[in-house]
């Protein structure tokens, strides 16, 4: 499983009796509670493990930096490699795709071992191999971080939930500090690259990722990365060719005739009631 486990000081947080209130992990194992999240799926990284992901277009997923390394080496991990299932519950998803290339942020380093600078620019993008285009799996609008003491969610696999995803619906912004969000969601090893959901105008938006767990003292909190104009700047590098690329699959050859089914896309209005408050 993907994840570091930091120690951070209690000074500058929010009193961590403030955080007393937030939600428990929710599993989203059955198709009816994990409508609206099927975007959110898990990233195989052959047998080494897994992070969580999720997708901001058909074709782009928004995870974690430090997955695309080997923990102990910190070499790259080969593309052919990942594979992204959005939504997955059990040994279903609603699709299955590879990764055909992969940015990381300009300023991100890996380093092995637990150091809390390297969660700074821990963010990645990936282009799947083909778009995921189904009615069931609407790409996820992304904003700011929200201010210090808001309340944000958190949907993740991890190692207590590998087979379907959970939700956090309520935990705290604790601080700002050194480009790192401190927040009092509980994650585990496998949830690195999992969105941060903030609510706008009745919508969730991805305002960050999950980078690592930490402590403060014995309290579990969670250290992401927020986004800021970083998208941007994470997809004019993938349109400028840059990151590493695994070579496109050929192009089907025609034998007879007819016309392929294809999905149109449409701007997905997430149910009320079925996100973070």
């Amino acid at each position: 499983m993907r994840g570091w486990l930091f120690q951070l000081a209690a000074a500058a947080l929010l009193p961590l009796a403030a955080a007393a209130q937030d939600s428990a992990l929710r599993a989203l194992e059955t198709a009816d509670a994990g409508r609206g999240w099927t975007a959110v799926g898990r990233l195989d990284i052959g047998r080494r493990g897994f992070c969580t992901g999720a997708l901001i277009a058909p074709d782009l997923v928004l995870t974690a930096a430090h997955c695309l390394h080997d923990r102990d080496s910190g070499a790259p991990v080969p593309l052919a490699e990942l594979r992204f299932g959005a939504g997955l519950r059990g040994d279903r998803a609603e699709a299955w795709r590879g990764v055909r290339r992969a940015v990381r942020h300009p300023d991100y380093g890996f380093a092995a071992g637990e150091r809390i600078d390297r969660v700074t620019a821990d963010i990645a993008l990936l282009e799947l191999d083909q778009p995921i285009r189904l009615p069931s799996v609407r790409p996820f609008a992304t904003g700011p971080v929200p201010r210090r003491g808001a309340m944000v969610g958190v949907v993740s696999y991890a190692r207590t939930h590998e087979a379907a995803p959970a939700l956090q619906e309520s935990c705290t912004v604790l601080n700002r500090q050194r480009g790192t969000v401190v927040l009092s969601c509980t994650v585990d090893y496998g949830a690195s690259g999992a969105p941060v959901f903030a609510i706008e105008n009745g919508e969730a938006r991805i305002v960050s990722v999950v980078s690592a767990k930490a402590e403060v003292g014995d309290r579990p909190v969670a250290l992401a990365v927020p986004l800021g104009d970083e998208i941007a700047r994470l997809m004019a590098a993938l349109a400028a060719g840059a990151g590493p690329a695994a070579p496109r699959p050929a192009a089907p050859r025609v034998i007879a005739g007819g016309q392929a089914a294809g999905s149109g896309g449409a701007k997905f209005v997430r149910p009320r009631g079925r996100h973070p408050p």
